[in-house]
């Protein structure tokens, strides 16, 4: 941007720097500018990778395999930005992972090369499984005759995107793509645990499990359904590059080295804005670890025909419509970040080493080919590294952040920063500047499964995704210059209702993470959410409970229960919540207890439960009993269906206990009324002795110190 000050009469030449300088000052100032921006520039590149040599070697599976064929040719793409005071190039590989070692050879050769500096540059992969393997991991060595080729192709698509930088503008667009992606990892019932590779019983939530419904309970966590793109032009309008970035791990199923449904896209978005010109289209990988295509939730939606030719052309269609909408500005500052840590790996202890030697002994020269050898060989390997560095970047350009993970991250991780950066339109790019495996949050790591196994595709120490997060948000918040957003939910219609009927305490349950659960009715009698439970998947009616179109949240409970305490409630009390069961109506006695009065550990005469039955026990009906037999329980008549938001609400009026299913009556009983004074632990998601806990979701949890009258459960439930 330039600036004329073609009204002021300057003075004498020979006036000194000092006073044109206060004049140019006093005329911006006038004019209104009060920050005055460099020329924004802009470049892209992009140079084909495919091997020249094959059979090449392909990794992103359990064991090695190699390929003598191309379907589709491999690239890297590069866009560089410059704004005056700093240059960064962001460059995107059709790999499925790259070393931080590699990439700082790659790094170094492109500084001397460019002068750009290292900490300017951020080289990701794309994740397709179809391409030749840069990094060892697992059963798979790396291809020797790739990686020198590769290394050399990243720096030129790096120089060439350099060379081309002219005037530009970005902006930024946005869309949900939620029919594009869908959560692979979810939990399997508690009868249905299986073993990990070491022979332990561990396996409570794995990928694809969702396949068979009579296994699982629900899913592990939430989707991202977010598809992003960082648009540029030059200032004429002539389009230049669009980065975009999506929440999918890959389609897979292709025959012959492939770029994946990240080169079809790339290349459909440049046939859809500039077939002709030098445009770039490019696909970055977004938080995508716990994420696949196929939505287990819809199987009679999905299409087993789909080809990754019409998933690609479904996705390129929102992504126009996001890219029509797009402005743009020139006026931008540049602004990039790293910091490099030290994160331990999981290593063996001294029984598993000890079995890891005799079955790596056994297999003498041979390459694993079975899943316990290849998990014993990593057992090794992480014993000999102990800990690894890693690289996490935060880069702004104007009012657009993007922050970096060097691993595959689930879809939450990438939610939890984009709610808390300070700036206004964000995106996470996953697998960049190394490939450090998978990093679950700490609650994930409890439930096991192929994501937690340790071994260098998920290695890294049980508390490195919180790390990890947390130095993604204070380096957009040191690029930005501004303090991280707190996040919150909005409040809706029925947001507002519960707080208008002034709840002793309200637990909304839309934490990204525990332990603890807010009391948002400010009465500040927060909960704690006990182990295994995991977070922020979708809650009932967001619509009511939320405003500006945001997705009410709820708690996944997986055995664990969240503890409150109102020391002071009597017998004169009511809770409403929401309640999602996951259990199938042929697992247990009892599907579930999911709201609990009484002492931790045990049963006593004082002791109040609410649950849904299951088989030959009213099943999927809702149940309640007090005192220490839970015999002699009290049943509604409606069945609950299995994976739908139920309102219910317990009322008790001194001997008078009265259930609500939806806003009507279901129970209607008479107990004895008394509590000795203390009686205020409640749980919700598990009875007071730990016994059939609930197995699905629970949300906006209110407890009221007094009996609601039907006419407020009604408002409530309605």
């Amino acid at each position: 941007m330039r600036f004329t000050v073609a009204s002021v009469n300057l003075p004498d030449i020979r006036a000194s720097k000092f006073a044109y300088s206060a004049i140019v000052f006093c005329a911006l100032t006038i004019t209104g500018v009060t920050d005055v921006f460099a020329e924004f520039q802009a470049g892209a590149a992009v140079v084909d990778v495919t091997p020249t040599k094959l059979p090449a070697i392909v990794n992103g599976g359990l064991k090695s395999r190699s390929v003598g064929e191309v379907k589709t040719r491999l690239n890297t793409r590069a866009l560089a930005l410059a704004d005056g005071k700093t240059k960064l190039v962001i460059v995107v590989v059709d790999s499925c992972m790259l070393p931080r070692p590699l990439l700082d050879e790659v790094k170094k050769l492109a500084e001397n090369r460019t002068g750009v500096p290292m900490n300017r540059l951020l080289i990701s992969a794309t994740h397709t499984h179809s391409a030749p393997a840069s990094m060892a991991c697992l059963g798979t060595d790396i291809d020797p005759d790739y990686v020198p080729l590769v290394k050399l192709k990243i720096v030129d698509a790096i120089a060439s995107a350099l060379a081309k930088l002219q005037p530009a503008q970005v902006g930024f667009g946005k869309e949900n793509a939620a029919n594009f992606t869908a959560l692979r990892r979810w939990i399997r019932r508690p009868d249905r645990i299986t073993n990990d590779p070491f022979g332990n019983p561990t396996v409570r939530a794995t990928m694809h499990a969702g396949s068979n419904w009579d296994n699982v309970t629900g899913e592990s966590g939430p989707e991202d359904p977010d598809l992003s793109l960082i648009s540029i032009q030059s200032t004429d309008g002539t389009p230049i590059a669009v980065l975009a970035n999506f929440s999918m791990h890959y389609f897979s199923g292709e025959k012959g080295l492939s770029a994946d449904y990240f080169g079809l896209f790339c290349e459909g978005m440049k046939q859809r804005i500039a077939p002709d010109g030098d445009f770039v289209g490019i696909m970055s990988h977004g938080c995508s670890g716990d994420i696949w295509r196929k939505d287990y939730t819809q199987p009679d939606t999905w299409d087993p025909k789909l080809t990754i030719d019409k998933y690609s052309e479904g996705l390129l269609g929102i992504a126009m419509k996001a890219y029509k909408n797009i402005s743009y500005r020139s006026d931008v500052k540049l602004a990039m970040t790293e910091r490099r840590m030290t994160l331990k790996y999981r290593v063996p202890d001294k029984q598993r080493i000890e079995w890891a030697r005799q079955i790596v002994e056994n297999m003498g020269d041979q390459t694993p080919t079975t899943q316990q050898e290849v998990y014993a060989l990593e057992q090794l390997i992480l014993d000999e590294r102990k800990e690894t560095e890693i690289v996490v970047q935060g880069l702004r350009i104007g009012d657009i952040g993007i922050a970096t993970t060097p691993s595959e991250t689930y879809a939450i991780t990438g939610l939890k920063v984009k709610a808390a950066s300070p700036l206004a339109h964000n995106m996470v790019i996953e697998l960049a500047n190394g490939g450090d495996g998978y990093i679950p949050p700490p609650e994930q790591h409890r439930f096991g499964g192929y994501n937690t196994w340790a071994a260098r595709s998920a290695g890294l120490e049980v508390t490195a995704e919180p790390k990890i997060t947390e130095a993604c948000i204070s380096l957009l918040e040191e690029v930005a210059q501004k303090p991280r957003r707190e996040y919150g939910l909005s409040h809706g219609p029925a947001s507002e209702t519960i707080n208008a009927l002034k709840p002793a305490a309200w637990w909304r349950m839309n934490e990204f993470a525990g332990l603890i659960a807010t009391d948002a009715s400010g009465n500040d009698r927060n909960a704690v959410y006990e182990p295994d439970i995991t977070y922020y998947l979708e809650g009932p009616r967001s619509a009511d409970f939320c405003s500006n179109a945001e997705t009410n949240r709820a708690a996944m409970f997986v055995g664990g229960r969240l503890r409150g305490s109102l020391p002071r409630l009597g017998s004169n009390y009511s809770i409403s919540l929401w309640i999602w069961n996951g259990m199938p109506d042929n697992s247990r006695t009892v599907s579930g207890w999911f709201f609990s009065r009484g002492r931790d550990n045990g049963l006593n005469q004082w002791s109040e439960h609410l649950g849904l039955g299951g088989i030959d026990n009213h099943s999927q009906k809702l149940i309640f009993f007090r005192g220490k037999d839970p015999s002699n329980v009290v049943a509604g008549s409606t069945e609950i269906p299995r994976w739908q938001w139920q309102h219910v609400a317990f009322v008790r009026h001194s001997e008078s206990v009265k259930v609500y299913l939806n806003g009507k009556i279901e129970i209607n009983t008479t107990t004895t009324s008394s509590f000795p004074a203390p009686l205020g632990q409640l749980f919700l998601g598990g009875r007071s002795d730990n016994h059939s806990n609930w197995e699905g979701r629970l949300d906006e949890v209110a407890v009221f110190d007094r009996a609601l009258n039907e006419h407020e459960v009604n408002v409530l439930a309605n």
